[in-house]
């Protein structure tokens, strides 16, 4: 037997360090290849590391809290003689998961449905990109070493696991149980293959007026509170300092008459080709910023020092209030999308943000940015520039207002659109054409069809 020492690796684009969010195993545990051992949370997402041996561990070199940087060691694991470390062990490897780490783990051997979501290699055996195939994934053990088991209500009472059906849940799910006191054990997950959803735990914890605000809460007893700046809050932090004084901003907005939009939005759901697809308002404003940007294409740039550099693709920005802080992941080559496909994609991109599950690829070259203020009933505000991007537009929220018809006041469905923009690539002129293509989509829908 050999020792050999996992360091903590490079998950995306110059990370430089990364704190421990949950230990998946503990000291004596047998762990596999690509088996998930913990979860980091980076300066930008919820990251879950593999195991790049298959072996027995002999100790955890960090704690859960501790913030480690790259390439320090962070695992040790006992090993047959003989068994080199993959490349994937080195700092500069990334370790992407394939698929949601409960799932992964306590179903990959009996779910098909789960068996479809991990990618395949060659040889057909579940794979985590970059880590090579995996052999059969043994339940692990909670940190106390008892088995991971539970789950008697599971909406599927046929996958034998030990007699007993496995909890199943993300990692920002198990979070969010445990703030709410809830014991996932006795939820009946209305996910796929029983999984547990936020919803089901919310439902559970009979807490959901919490997350609309309704109920205030008591006062703490303690005087003040001391929250660390760490993680995505001081990333966001950080971008916002720079963008602000660094981009000259400039802004406009103007209201629209969207009762077209929201007729149109109407008419979509009720159509078979979007069954099952969630269709809201902002898919007309991202497809509207689509078309604005194809006549304004200077929006869609990006400013250095010695030139402009001007996209002819779009990887269009949608800015997320998660659990974790702001996010803002793109949808890529958006421009390509139909409606139909732009509408799964945000869908997708908003369902994974909400899980805590978008990982640095999916924040990365965005091109232009929008941002849904009307969901938290707010009429309007002037966002701040994603950096490195030229505009960033806002939609407040839609609601009746008297407006003037054909001379006559009438009750219509208003919102109002804008935007910020760095004044040093785009000027007045071309601001005010962008902002006013955008709101005349959405006061005739119909010049999508163009």
């Amino acid at each position: 037997m050999s020792e050999m020492t996992f360091p903590l690796p490079d998950v995306g684009e110059g990370l430089t360090e990364a704190e421990i969010v949950t230990w998946h195993v503990a000291a004596g545990d047998t762990v596999e290849l690509n088996q998930v051992i913990c979860e980091i949370e980076t300066a930008k997402s919820l990251v879950e590391l593999p195991s790049p041996f298959t072996g027995e561990v002999t100790e955890l070199l960090a704690e859960v809290g501790q913030t480690v940087p790259v390439g320090d060691p962070i695992l040790k694991v006992a090993v047959n003689d003989g068994v080199e470390a993959p490349e994937a062990a080195s700092p500069a490897a990334p370790a992407i998961p394939a698929a949601p780490a409960a799932v992964r783990e306590d179903f990959a051997h009996t779910s098909a449905d789960v068996a479809n979501s991990i990618q395949k290699d060659d040889e057909g055996g579940a794979v985590l990109v970059g880590y090579g195939t995996a052999g059969a994934v043994q339940s692990r053990r909670r940190s106390g070493g008892e088995p991971l088991l539970g789950g008697a209500g599971s909406a599927n009472p046929s996958i034998p696991v030990a007699h007993a059906l496995p909890v199943i849940a993300k990692p920002p799910i198990r979070k969010l149980a445990k703030d709410l006191g809830v014991e996932l054990s006795h939820i009946s997950g209305t996910g796929i293959a029983g999984e547990i959803l936020r919803d089901d735990v919310v439902r559970q914890a009979s807490q959901a007026s919490v997350f609309r605000n309704i109920v205030t809460p008591e006062v703490p007893s303690e005087r003040e509170e001391r929250i660390p700046v760490k993680g995505v809050r001081k990333q966001v932090a950080q971008a916002m300092v720079a963008s602000k004084f660094t981009a000259p901003h400039v802004s406009v907005f103007t209201e629209v008459d969207a009762t077209r939009t929201m007729e149109f939005v109407k008419r979509l759901k009720a159509s078979t080709d979007f069954a099952g697809v969630k269709v809201s308002p902002l898919l007309i404003f991202a497809k509207a910023m689509l078309w604005a940007v194809r006549r304004n294409p200077q929006v869609n740039s990006k400013w250095t020092d010695e030139e402009i550099i001007r996209h002819n693709f779009v990887n269009l920005g949608i800015a997320a209030a998660t659990p974790r802080g702001l996010l803002v992941p793109n949808i890529k080559d958006a421009q390509d999308l139909s409606l139909l496909e732009l509408a799964r994609a945000i869908e997708q991109l908003t369902i994974t943000a909400r899980d805590g599950r978008t990982q640095p690829a999916e924040m990365a070259n965005g091109t232009i940015t929008l941002t849904n203020i009307g969901v938290f009933g707010m009429d309007f505000g002037l966002p701040i520039l994603n950096p490195g991007e030229v505009a960033i537009l806002a939609m407040g929220t839609i609601k009746q207002k008297p407006w003037v018809v054909d001379g006559e006041v009438r009750p219509r469905m208003v919102t109002t659109v804008g935007g910020s923009f760095d004044h040093r690539v785009v000027d007045g002129d071309v601001v005010s054409r962008f902002v006013a293509d955008v709101a005349s989509v959405l006061e005739e829908p119909a010049l999508l069809l163009d």
